[in-house]
C-alpha cells in the first residue's frame, strides 16, 4: 500500500503514501462498521491527532473527550472485546470540587465507557457509579470538534482551499456539525444526548448529577451523519444485539480451526475477528477492507492477498474480491489514474479531495502486479473450489487482464511486466513496496523506469498458467497452449536476467536500461509462492531467507542486513511485515522446505504474543534480543487485513495442505504442526460437496491425520 517511510533518503521522491502522519494515540482502539471508523486512545478520547471518527474518508469527529469538572479521570483499562464489537474504558475519579457542592472523595467513582459502531453510527454509554457513602456532586462535560478534514489532510496533506463550514447548530440535547465541501457535496455530523446538558455549547456540553451514596447515573449518546431518535438503554441494546449477531456471522465464515494450544486459538481467533471487522458487505460480496486507520477502504492488491491467505478454508471471501474488481476493470486511458483497459484497480477512496482530483486515488490502478494477481486468484478459486461457475462468468474481464499484461511485457523491450508512473501525483513504485525510496541498485541509486520487479514476473507467470488451465477447461486448446508457451517464456526469461548465482538468490528489479538491481529482498519469496524457480535455485533461495540476513528471529526482513538501504525502522527497506514472511513462507512450503516453514511460523506467532494477538502491519526489523519484545512501527495500521491473514497461510504452508476442488481431494505432503501444537482439528471444511473434519495429531516425529472413515476416502497424503 501507499503509505510513509519514516527516514526516506534524502534524494527518495516524495509519495502521497509518504506525507508526514501525526503521531496516532500512544494506544490505538478501532471500531468499525461499514464505511464508518473510529480510533481513539484508552480513555475511549478523541484527541484531534490522527485519530477520530472517519465515514467515507473524512474526520466527522476531531475531538470527543470526557471530563469529570476541569480535570480527565484516571485510566484503569481500556480495550476492544475479542470480537472487536465492543469498546470499553475503565475510569476512576480524581478529586472534584462541584459549584456550591461537596468536594467528592478521589478513587470513589467508576466510570465506564462502552461504545460500538452499528450502521455507521456510534453509540456510547457512560455508566458512574459512586462507592462512597455520602452523596457526591459530579460536573461531567464533554468536549467536541467535528473538523471534515479528508483523510489525505489527516495524513499530513496540505490545502490551499476548503470548504465551507456552517455555524454549528445547538439544540436541546444535540449539536449539528456542517459544512459544503468544494466537491459540492454537504457533509453532516451530529452529537445527541440522552439527558439534556445543564449546558449546551458549539464544544461543550456540561452535565451536573447527584450521585446518592452507592447510586449511579447513566448517560447515553450517539454519534452520526444525520439526526434521530433520543438515544437510551433500548436503543442502545438493541442496536448493540445486532451488531454482534452480525459479527458472529461473519467470524464463522468457513471450516474452524482448533489446536492444544490454547495461546495459538487465541492468535487465531483474534486474526478471525480482525478480518471480520474489516470486512465489509458490498453489493457484488464480502470484501476485506485493508487497514486501520490509514486504509480503511478498498485496495486491489491487499484484498486480493487477504482472500488468498484463506482461500483454503473459506473461499467466499475470494469470490467477493474477484467479482469487485472485475466491476471496476479500467476500460480507458487515464495517465492521472495510471489507468489502461484491461488494468485492476489498486485503491479506491471517497473523500473530498479524491472527488476534486486534488490526489489520484479516487479510482486508481498504479499498481503493476494486481492485475495478474487477479487472474491467478482467479485460477486459485477455480481449483480450490472445483467450480467454474465464475470463472466463466468474469472471464471477459480475465481475458481483459491477461490481455494488458500481454501488451506490456510486448511493449517492453526485455519482455517483462515493468511500470512507470504517468502522472507527478502517483506512485512513483507500483509493486506491494510502494515507497519512493524501495527499489534501488546495489549502490543506493534509482533506477530509471521502467522498472521490471521480481515477484511481478512471477505473478505473470502465474496468470499465464491459469489463463492456460481455464481456457484449457473450456475446450480452447489453441489458447492454453499459447498461454502456457508464455508462461514458459516468462520462467526463462526471469532465470536468465534476476538469477545472481553469486549471491544465491534473484535481484530485485531490472530497470529501463536493462540493468538488474543486485539486491537482496524479501520480494524473491514470493518468486517461490508462484512456482517459478527451478528447485535447484529455489533451494538456494530458502537458505539465503532463513539466514540471519533475513530473519530477525521475529519474522523475515523485507531487505537483508548489509544491504544499501538498509534500515530496520523503514517501510520497506528493512522492516518485517507479516504477510509478507507468510508468502515467503508458502513459497517454501510450495519447494518442500518444512523446517524452515516451522521456524518461521512460531517467530511470527512469538510476535503476535508480544502485540496481544494481533499482528500489526509491520514492525520493526532490529535482531532479536533475549527478553526484549520486537519494535513496534509507530503508525502502523492496526488492525490490518493482510497481517490478520498471515496465521492461516503460515499454518497452511506447515500442514502442506492444498484442496483439489473437482476430485474432491485435500491434499495433504509432509504435514507438520507448529511448535508445542500436539493436535490441531479443521472441522466443517468444505470440499466439492462434502464437508469434512480432519483432527492431526504429533506422535513422535510424525505428523498422523485421523479421521473418520468417509474423511479419508477424501485425503491423499505423501
Amino acid at each position: 500500500m501507499d503509505d510513509l517511510d519514516l527516514a526516506p533518503s534524502q534524494d527518495a521522491p516524495i509519495e502521497w503514501g509518504e506525507m508526514e502522519e501525526p503521531r496516532l494515540p500512544a494506544r490505538l482502539h478501532a471500531l468499525k462498521d461499514r464505511d464508518t471508523f473510529l480510533v481513539a486512545d484508552s480513555m475511549g478520547d478523541v484527541l484531534g491527532l490522527a485519530d477520530g471518527l472517519f465515514h467515507d474518508d473524512t474526520r466527522i469527529l476531531s475531538r470527543w473527550r470526557l471530563r469529570l469538572g476541569a480535570q480527565s479521570p484516571t485510566l484503569l483499562a481500556g480495550s476492544v472485546s475479542q470480537d472487536n464489537v465492543f469498546f470499553t474504558s475503565h475510569l476512576v475519579n480524581g478529586a472534584l470540587v462541584a459549584p456550591g457542592g461537596p468536594v467528592g472523595p478521589p478513587g470513589v467513582l467508576h466510570v465506564e465507557r462502552k461504545r460500538f459502531l452499528w450502521e455507521e453510527r456510534l453509540y456510547e454509554r457512560i455508566l458512574i457509579v459512586n462507592y462512597s457513602r455520602t452523596v457526591v456532586i459530579l460536573p461531567l462535560a464533554f468536549e467536541y470538534d467535528a473538523d471534515f478534514r479528508d483523510m489525505f489532510e489527516v495524513r499530513g496533506a496540505h490545502r490551499d482551499k476548503r470548504g465551507l463550514r456552517h455555524p454549528v447548530e445547538v439544540g436541546e440535547r444535540s449539536v449539528r456539525f456542517r459544512y459544503d465541501g468544494l466537491d459540492k457535496v454537504e457533509r453532516y455530523s451530529t452529537i445527541i444526548f440522552s439527558d439534556p446538558p445543564s449546558r449546551l455549547s458549539e464544544n461543550r456540553a456540561e452535565f451536573l448529577y447527584a450521585l446518592q451514596a452507592e447510586g449511579q447515573v447513566e448517560l447515553h449518546v450517539e454519534i452520526g451523519t444525520h439526526s434521530g431518535p433520543t438515544p437510551c438503554r433500548e436503543r442502545f441494546r438493541a442496536a448493540a444485539a445486532r451488531a454482534r449477531f452480525a459479527m458472529r456471522a461473519r467470524r464463522r465464515r468457513g471450516a474452524r480451526l482448533r489446536t492444544t494450544g490454547r495461546l495459538f486459538n487465541a492468535w487465531m481467533e483474534k486474526s478471525r475477528s480482525d478480518l471480520a471487522l474489516l470486512t465489509t458487505p458490498l453489493q457484488t460480496g464480502l470484501y476485506p477492507y485493508a487497514g486501520i486507520p490509514w486504509f480503511s477502504t478498498a485496495f486491489g492488491r491487499d484484498a486480493i492477498i487477504t482472500a488468498w491467505q484463506i482461500l483454503w478454508f473459506d473461499p467466499s471471501l475470494a469470490k467477493g474480491v474477484l467479482t469487485y474488481l472485475a466491476m471496476r476493470q479500467a476500460e480507458e486511458v487515464s495517465a492521472f489514474r495510471d489507468s489502461e483497459p484491461g488494468k485492476i484497480m489498486h485503491e479506491t477512496r471517497r473523500g473530498e479531495m479524491a472527488a476534486l482530483g486534488e490526489v489520484p486515488f479516487g479510482r486508481y490502478y498504479g499498481g503493476v502486479d494486481t492485475t495478474p494477481l487477479f487472474v491467478a486468484l482467479a485460477g486459485a478459486y477455480v481449483e480450490r473450489t472445483g467450480k467454474t461457475d465464475l470463472a466463466d462468468e468474469l472471464w471477459p474481464q480475465l481475458e481483459r487482464a491477461i490481455a494488458w499484461v500481454e501488451r506490456r511485457i510486448d511493449d517492453s523491450p526485455y519482455g517483462l511486466l515493468a511500470y512507470s508512473k504517468n502522472s507527478e501525483k502517483g506512485l512513483t513504485n507500483q509493486g506491494w513496496k510502494d515507497s519512493g525510496d524501495s527499489i534501488f541498485h546495489a549502490d543506493g541509486m534509482f533506477p530509471p523506469p521502467p522498472i521490471a520487479l521480481v515477484e511481478v514476473q512471477g505473478y505473470a507467470f502465474a496468470a499465464f498458467r491459469t489463463m492456460a488451465k481455464l481456457a484449457g477447461l473450456r475446450g480452447d486448446k489453441e489458447a492454453s497452449d499459447t498461454w502456457a508457451d508464455r508462461a514458459e517464456t516468462m520462467r526463462r526469461k526471469v532465470e536468465e536476467m534476476f538469477w545472481m548465482e553469486e549471491a544465491g538468490s534473484y535481484g530485485l528489479a531490472v530497470d529501463g536500461e536493462g540493468k538488474l538491481a543486485r539486491v537482496r529482498a524479501s520480494n524473491m519469496g514470493h518468486l517461490l509462492f508462484s512456482g517459478l524457480p527451478s528447485p535447484e535455485r529455489a533451494a538456494r533461495v530458502i537458505e539465503t531467507l532463513l539466514s540471519a540476513d533475513f530473519s530477525s528471529g521475529w519474522g523475515l526482513r523485507t531487505l537483508a542486513v548489509g544491504e544499501a538501504r538498509y534500515n530496520p525502522m523503514s517501510y520497506h527497506n528493512g522492516s518485517v511485515w507479516p504477510h509478507d514472511t507468510a508468502i515467503c513462507a508458502m513459497g517454501m512450503a510450495r519447494y518442500g522446505e518444512r523446517r524452515g516453514v516451522i521456524q518461521i511460523t512460531a517467530a511470527q506467532f512469538e510476535s503476535a504474543a508480544q502485540f496481544e494477538m494481533r499482528l500489526p502491519e509491520l514492525f520493526c526489523g532490529f535482531p532479536r534480543e533475549a527478553g526484549e519484545p520486537p519494535v513496534p512501527y509507530p503508525v502502523a495500521c492496526l488492525p490490518q487485513a493482510w497481517a490478520a491473514g498471515s496465521v492461516f497461510m503460515m499454518l497452511q504452508a506447515c500442514l502442506g495442505l492444498t484442496i483439489d476442488g473437482a476430485a474432491g481431494m485435500v491434499d495433504i505432503k509432509d504435514p507438520h504442526l507448529p511448535i508445542g501444537i500436539d493436535h490441531f482439528s479443521l472441522l466443517k471444511l468444505g470440499v466439492g460437496d462434502e464437508t469434512l473434519d480432519l483432527h492431526f495429531e504429533r506422535k513422535g516425529a510424525e505428523v498422523l491425520l485421523r479421521g473418520k472413515d468417509r474423511a479419508a476416502r477424501h485425503v491423499r497424503m505423501s
